[in-house]
């Protein structure tokens, strides 16, 4: 009687293992299209098998059948780091990409024309002034070509900053998110802890989510450390620094400018507002494929994006005012595509303003100076003592109208206008001085320089700066195309020429790592083809690097992934052993009645 209940319970394992192996495999199937869900399998195992004596040749062994075991969460920890690591990287390179294309669209202004016909246009007008500058139709010709080739840079500058601004928005989406992902993660760790404290369950469907989760985190984010304890908490480190720990997460915060708005990552639990200390979450200035720190969608675009709004000056040292080096450069602004491209324009504009500038209003370096209660005096061309009283110190040298080489307007009068005006300050300020001669003193108008200032952009030849001379645009013939001859006013043909060869001078250089200058002409064709060589590299990589995302992921389907088709041939399994399992009962049943019934 015993050995045949014995039997029946074995039986009866079956039927429940078989029923387990059914709702697990259904289970599967209602999730085939469930992001994130893992794949789960049942692992058996003996129940209750032990040792009944020992027979002639064997060992004599009695159970009662089998029982689960476990279910398998279906993983392979090596593959789910291949692809976090993979798509962190993607995330890098394909936001950096994005940038560098933002930067043509810009450029090219939809067709590709619009600013390089403006350059074009502008040298054109300029060949046609050198042609007869007295004409006012090529004297009208170069204020609207200059006021529209201005009009299509500011449009093109104003695009950058959109864009940057458009970044700046979404790395505060993509902080906003980390740190939600973050709260999240806590509130399953904890779930997950409560679940599998008596360790009688799993929480599958918790964990299914947390995982996924920790891959959306590391799309955004250099995920450098993650791991699951004893208890089942999972610890996460960004960057280096603790982000998950046992009970909380630590939030990323975002440090905003005041001028600009944007913003820097920063950790809050490693910071000191109070003492305005915030310890950064990225390391901008060490990115490379070598140290495995290209990595993080939020990297990229603080990256791309840059810490402020750029202009010439961003390619010299704030502190010495030189120009920086190429190693300097390449470890700084070069990194960012759009500061990078703002920076470049503007070194186009600046140059290319102070060129033409210089040559309708010429300015002479007057040499060494010498102060003497706020009087400057030095000597000029002939050797005459000048003393001039602008009740201002000044040190080293100064520039000043040069009035050996000057053109004038149909106006005849000093200093001639200059063609593009700063919005905070007159190219001279006149002062009086004194020419002393042979012991005879006699009074002059000097007309000193007002150098751009690197500390307010708004005395500076810089793109947001610039304006077209309004006496100008009222009078063109107010633009300097005539010289004195004879104390006679003459056609200067000098002018137009000076003015037609500046495009063609090898003298304009991109950035500080640029070795091999171009002209105004080459300008773009090199800008262009710089963004574009630096855009391909970030395309090409980013394409590489989704083609073996996407093969890893096709691996971890293999094991993680539900097959539709594998789970119907499973399922057809454990219906079988259900069945098997009914028909063992219903043999040992009927064995049971036939020997209780043949007692009586």
């Amino acid at each position: 009687m015993a050995n045949s209940f014995g039997s029946l319970y074995v039986g009866a394992s079956g039927l429940q293992s078989a029923s387990h192996g059914l709702n697990t495999t259904a289970n599967n199937l209602s999730n085939v299209n469930t992001e994130g869900y893992v794949r789960e399998q049942v692992v058996y195992e003996d129940k209750d098998y032990r040792k009944i004596g020992n027979a002639s040749i064997s060992t004599q062994y009695a159970g009662l059948g089998v029982q689960v075991g476990t279910i398998v969460h279906a993983r392979d920890i090596f593959l789910d780091k291949a692809f976090r690591s993979e798509s962190g990287r993607h995330s890098f390179y394909d936001a950096s990409s994005e940038a560098v294309q933002e930067v043509i669209t810009h450029l090219q202004e939809l067709d590709g024309q619009a600013f390089k016909d403006a350059i074009k246009d502008l040298y054109g007008a300029f060949e046609e002034f050198a042609k007869d500058p007295s004409d006012t139709v090529n004297q009208n010709l170069v204020l609207q070509k200059s006021s529209l080739f201005l009009s299509r840079a500011k449009a093109v500058q104003d695009g950058f900053e959109d864009y940057q601004r458009i970044i700046n928005a979404k790395i505060k989406e993509d902080i906003n998110r980390v740190n939600a992902i973050g709260e999240e993660i806590v509130d399953l760790n904890r779930r997950i802890q409560a679940i599998e404290a008596a360790h009688v369950e799993q929480a599958m469907d918790l964990r299914d989510r947390r995982d996924l989760l920790l891959d959306e985190l590391s799309g955004l984010v250099r995920v450098t450390n993650y791991e699951e304890d004893h208890t089942g908490v999972l610890h996460i480190d960004i960057e280096g620094a603790e982000f998950l720990d046992e009970v909380t997460y630590h939030q990323i915060g975002a440090l905003e400018d005041r001028k600009t708005g944007f913003v820097t990552p920063y950790w809050t639990h490693l910071s000191e507002p109070k003492r305005d200390y915030y310890y950064p979450v990225f390391d901008l200035e060490t990115i490379s494929a070598t140290t495995g720190s290209d990595i993080g969608e939020i990297k990229a675009l603080v990256l791309a994006r840059g810490e402020e709004w750029s202009n010439y000056l961003s390619f010299y040292d704030k502190v010495t005012g030189e120009y920086i080096s190429s190693d300097v450069y390449e470890k700084g602004i070069a990194n960012s595509i759009m500061m990078n491209s703002e920076a470049e324009l503007d070194t186009l504009i600046h140059q290319l303003a102070t060129d033409i500038n210089n040559i309708l209003s010429p300015i002479a370096e007057v040499g060494e100076i010498y102060t003497n209660n706020q009087v400057i005096q030095y000597r000029d061309d002939s050797g005459n003592l000048v003393e001039i009283h602008t009740g201002d110190a000044q040190e080293g040298k100064i520039r000043i109208l040069d009035e050996r080489d000057v053109s004038v307007g149909t106006d005849g009068e000093l200093p001639p206008r200059e063609l593009f005006v700063r919005i905070g300050c007159d190219r001279y300020k006149a002062v009086e001085a004194t020419i002393i001669d042979n012991g005879q003193a006699t009074n002059k108008t000097i007309y000193l320089y007002n150098e751009e200032d690197p500390t307010d952009t708004s005395k500076c030849y810089t793109l947001k700066g610039l304006h077209i001379n309004e006496d100008l645009v009222k009078q063109e013939a107010y633009l300097p195309h005539l010289k004195f001859d004879n104390n006679k006013l003459a056609v200067d043909y000098d002018i137009g020429r000076k003015l037609s060869a500046i495009w063609n001078n090898q003298d304009f250089n991109l950035n500080p790592s640029d070795t091999t200058p171009c002209s105004y002409q080459g300008f773009y064709v090199k800008w262009t083809g710089e963004i574009g060589n630096v855009g391909n590299v970030y395309k090409t990589t980013a394409a590489s690097l989704e083609g073996t995302k996407e093969q890893i992921e096709f691996s971890r389907q293999g094991v993680i992934g539900v097959a539709s088709d594998e789970e119907l041939t499973i399922m057809i399994k454990y219906q079988s052993a259900y069945n098997a399992a009914s028909r063992y009962i219903n043999v040992v049943n009927e064995m049971i009645e036939h020997l209780i019934t043949s007692l009586f």
